[in-house]
């Protein structure tokens, strides 16, 4: 009989075991899933951050040869989409696009001065072109902060916390908007 309650116990206690190691399995394997698909969505927000920096130089030029003299502006662009292809982490990719959305702000009021320009067919494509990408990183920024949201909410919650915390599964950082994204632009149609 005694012999007998020791088995009991043994498979009670070998029960409770694998279960919490498949949880852990599952568990790991879920943040694994999560932390895959935010690096994804990053990479998709840094592909199109991308192709709206390459988009600049022919913008550049376009109005270079309307605005031979506005060389500040060039330069900032150019320093900007530097900053760009050089970030790594999310805090940097947001302080490089701050600095590109200024300079390309900083263009755009260049174009104001130079009516000509902006019947340019070449310009209007490219701006076309700047507002198809604009329109693409915002939505891709939002599918990484939903899909960043998901992942640290996964990471927070009981009893993955405890799996996450073990092995190293850290919150995934949210794209925001900058300090100059909150300035309204001034329009003058002097």
């Amino acid at each position: 009989m005694k012999n007998k309650k020791i088995w009991i116990v043994l498979a009670i206690v070998l029960v409770l075991v694998v279960a919490v190691a498949g949880k852990g399995i599952s568990a790991y394997n879920g943040l694994v899933e999560s932390r895959e698909a935010v690096s994804a969505a990053q990479s998709e927000v840094e592909t199109y951050l991308q192709r709206r920096a390459d988009l600049i130089p022919n913008l550049v030029s376009t109005v270079k040869g309307y605005a031979a003299h506005e060389e500040e502006v060039y330069t900032a662009l150019a320093n900007a989409r530097a900053a760009l292809s050089g970030a790594k982490t999310v805090d940097e990719l947001n302080e490089a696009n701050g600095a590109l959305d200024s300079a390309i702000s900083r263009l755009l009021v260049v174009v104001e001065n130079y009516p000509e320009l902006k019947a340019d067919t070449q310009f209007i494509n490219l701006q076309d072109e700047l507002a198809g990408s604009e329109n693409r990183i915002a939505k891709s920024r939002q599918n990484y902060n939903e899909i960043a949201q998901a992942y640290n909410t996964k990471i927070k919650k009981f009893p993955t916390s405890l799996f996450a915390g073990m092995f190293g599964f850290d919150a995934a950082e949210y794209f925001e908007a900058t300090a100059e994204s909150q300035t309204v632009p001034t329009v003058n149609f002097d």
